[in-house]
């Protein structure tokens, strides 16, 4: 054979190499960006849940409790001790933290996997015995300052955690910004209620006869 010939042989194979190594080059690519695309779908389903609990006209992000905050949770009810209830516990935390110490805790929250997660984490820290976790839609809790001063005891203490009640004045508060509590008094706000209507009663009631 020829040199020339030779060497069109080799460029031949050359070809060829080069050919079969892009692609595998190419296979590679598409199993790289299928697993990216993939995982990026897999944690956008993992994720949304947490970040948008429910797709409604008004809807609260789920924003975890901070270290502070739960500090400041047990500081302020740190002289007591019994039955805890978490209004919108999200990923239970702050119940779990009340567990520990020594609270018979429950947490309702909206999102379901919140709920999983917070029985989870419950089991977790051996605290399961001592806390439950709840699905209930919040926003079905129409008028919620009524619904509390008519249900809870007179003992009874209500915290508040980054939003303070509309019209309740709080007994004290503890730290500061987003780590801020309020705690309010079961007698005054069911005292002021029993007020309200007590006057509506005597506005509604007619002239004697």
């Amino acid at each position: 054979m020829s040199q020339e010939g030779h060497f069109l042989d080799s460029a031949a194979g050359q070809m060829k190499s080069d050919v079969k190594e892009k692609k595998s080059r190419s296979r590679v690519g598409v199993i790289a960006t299928g697993l990216l695309g993939g995982a990026l779908v897999a944690l956008y389903a993992v994720a949304a849940p947490f970040v948008a609990p429910a797709l409604r006209k008004y809807c609260l992000p789920f924003v975890p409790a901070t270290t502070a905050q739960v500090e400041n949770v047990l500081r302020v009810l740190r002289a007591r001790s019994g039955t805890l209830v978490d209004i919108g516990s999200g990923d239970g935390r702050i119940v779990i933290a009340a567990a520990k110490h020594g609270f018979q805790a429950s947490g309702f929250e909206l999102n379901p996997w919140l709920v999983w997660y917070s029985r989870y984490m419950a089991m977790r820290e051996g605290v399961h015995h001592s806390t439950s976790f709840h699905i209930s839609d919040l926003w079905k809790m129409d008028q919620l300052e009524l619904k509390l001063a008519s249900e809870l005891p007179g003992t009874a203490k209500v915290v508040a955690c980054r939003f303070p009640f509309p019209t309740w004045v709080p007994e004290h508060s503890a730290g500061e910004g987003i780590d801020t509590v309020w705690v309010y008094d079961a007698k005054t706000f069911k005292t002021h209620l029993q007020h309200g209507m007590s006057r509506r009663t005597m506005r509604g009631a007619g002239p004697p006869q």
